[in-house]
C-alpha cells in the first residue's frame, strides 16, 4: 500500500491529512452555487443602475431579493475563504501559515457578517 513512499516519508509520517477531499468538495459545491447567484447578482445590478436609494431598498426588501442576496454574499465568503486557505497552505509553512490562516478566517468572517447585517438592514427597513 505503501510501497510508492520512500522509507523516509513513511518513518516521518508524511502523507495525507485525510481532509483534504472535504475541502476540495467544499470548493466545488460553491462554485456551482455562485453560478446562478452571480448570474442573478449582474442581472440585480443591471436592474437597479437607474434606480435611487428608496427604489433599491423597496426592491431589497421583497423577501426572494434579499434571500437571493444575503445567500450570494454568504456563498462568495465561504468561497473566498476556501481559496485562500488552499494558496496560503501551498505557499505558506510554521507560524506564518497559522497566523495568515486565522486573519483570512477572521476577514472573511467579518466582512461576510457585515454583509448580510447590512443586507437585513436594508431589506427590514431599518436604514
Amino acid at each position: 500500500m505503501d510501497s510508492y513512499r520512500t522509507p523516509l516519508a513513511q518513518a516521518r509520517g508524511l502523507g495525507s491529512a485525510k481532509h483534504g477531499a472535504g475541502h476540495w468538495i467544499s470548493e466545488r459545491v460553491s462554485s456551482v452555487a455562485l453560478v446562478p447567484l452571480s448570474l442573478w447578482g449582474v442581472y440585480a445590478v443591471l436592474k437597479l443602475a437607474g434606480t435611487d436609494y428608496v427604489g433599491a431598498a423597496a426592491w431589497i426588501a421583497h423577501p426572494l431579493n434579499a434571500t437571493l442576496m444575503a445567500l450570494l454574499a454568504v456563498v462568495s465568503f465561504q468561497h473566498m475563504h476556501a481559496g485562500m486557505r488552499v494558496i496560503v497552505e501551498d505557499y505558506f509553512e510554521g507560524a506564518q501559515r497559522a497566523v495568515i490562516l486565522l486573519g483570512n478566517l477572521f476577514v472573511c468572517v467579518l466582512l461576510g457578517a457585515l454583509a448580510v447585517f447590512s443586507i437585513l438592514k436594508v431589506a427590514l427597513g431599518g436604514a
